[in-house]
C-alpha cells in the first residue's frame, strides 16, 4: 500500500534554513547532551549496537608479514599499524565496489561497434 501524501504544504521556512547561519538558529529550546549520555551512548549499525573499543584478538601471522610491520613502526606500535592497515584496506574495498558500481551504471547504454568499417 502506497503511502497517502497531505496536501498540506510545509510550514518550514526553506529559504531561511538554506541560508541560516549556526548563530541564526534558536538553540534554547533543545537540552545540552550531557557527559553521562556521551558515555552512555551506544553506536548502531543497521540497528545492532558495535562494539566500541578494542577487542582481543589471538590469531597466527607468517612470520614474514609480523616481521615487516615491526620493521615498519620501529618496533613498538606494530598492532596499530596493522589495525590501520586492515581498515584501509576495508574502505578501500568499499571505494572500489562503489566504483565499479558507478562505471557500470555509466557504461550500460553505451556499445562497441564491431562492424568491420571500424577495424583498422
Amino acid at each position: 500500500m502506497k503511502k497517502k501524501y497531505s496536501s498540506k504544504q510545509s510550514e518550514s521556512d526553506l529559504n531561511f534554513l538554506h541560508n541560516a547561519q549556526d548563530e541564526d538558529i534558536d538553540l534554547s529550546d533543545i537540552p545540552e547532551v550531557t557527559e553521562d549520555q556521551l558515555r552512555d551512548a551506544k553506536i548502531k549499525y543497521k540497528g545492532q549496537p558495535i562494539p566500541s573499543g578494542k577487542v582481543r584478538v589471538n590469531m597466527y601471522l607468517d612470520a614474514d608479514i609480523v616481521a615487516f610491520f615491526k620493521a615498519k613502526a620501529g618496533g613498538r606500535g606494530y598492532q596499530t599499524l596493522i589495525n590501520d592497515t586492515l581498515r584501509q584496506s576495508i574502505a578501500g574495498e568499499n571505494l572500489e565496489t562503489l566504483l565499479r558500481r558507478v562505471i557500470r551504471e555509466e557504461t550500460a547504454g553505451y556499445t562497441v561497434d564491431q562492424s568491420e568499417e571500424n577495424q583498422p
